[in-house]
């Protein structure tokens, strides 16, 4: 692992297409074991640039989808799926007021159960607009968790993949100002 990390980001609960002609989903296990994720640009070079002086290695562009018309990116953030990991919890803002945009220092929130708990309920079916709270590690092909890669060394080549983990998002909101991504070539039946 590389550390613990939290950024403002979106998540997508949206349920995904299902293949008609036998009910199955197109995108496997979303909303169980991943999501979409959607940052700022600006916060993954940041992310990207502050792994490559700590660690020395490239990062590839595996599993991040860039939309340049907003400046945002996608990634696939998995999830834990209760097993024997936690599954990630899902935090929701209590305002005093009906005005869920007023978020301040003495906002406090609410526990309403896991990311996947959230994501079956129809009415949160929704991209919301909060804080993710990330595991950060790299993987690199050809490795296994016991065998540490040398960078530089014969056949190795300098590009490793970034692996976000949610483990919590507290939202504050839902935002219909960012169009959801309906494919994943890598998660593709």
């Amino acid at each position: 692992k590389l550390a613990y990390i939290g950024m403002e980001i979106c998540i997508d609960l949206i349920p995904k297409l299902v293949n008609k002609r036998d009910g199955r989903p197109l995108l496997r296990d979303y909303g169980k074991t991943w999501v979409y994720a959607y940052l700022p640009e600006i916060t993954m070079h940041k992310v990207k640039s502050y792994v490559r002086a700590g660690t020395g290695w490239e990062i590839s562009e595996e599993g991040i989808i860039e939309d340049p018309n907003r400046n945002l990116v996608a990634i696939e953030a998995r999830m834990h799926d209760g097993l024997r990991q936690p599954k990630p919890s899902f935090w929701v803002v209590e305002d005093d007021d009906d005005d869920a945009t007023s978020f301040n220092d003495s906002s406090s929130f609410s526990r309403i159960g896991s990311v996947q708990s959230v994501q079956k309920d129809t009415d949160q079916q929704q991209i919301h607009r909060g804080i993710g709270f990330f595991s950060v590690s790299m993987e690199k092909d050809g490795s296994s968790s016991k065998v540490k890669p040398i960078r530089g060394a014969k056949g190795v080549d300098d590009d490793a993949t970034l692996v976000f983990t949610l483990t919590s998002f507290s939202t504050w909101g839902v935002t219909d100002s960012i169009a959801p991504i309906v494919y994943g070539a890598s998660l593709y039946y």
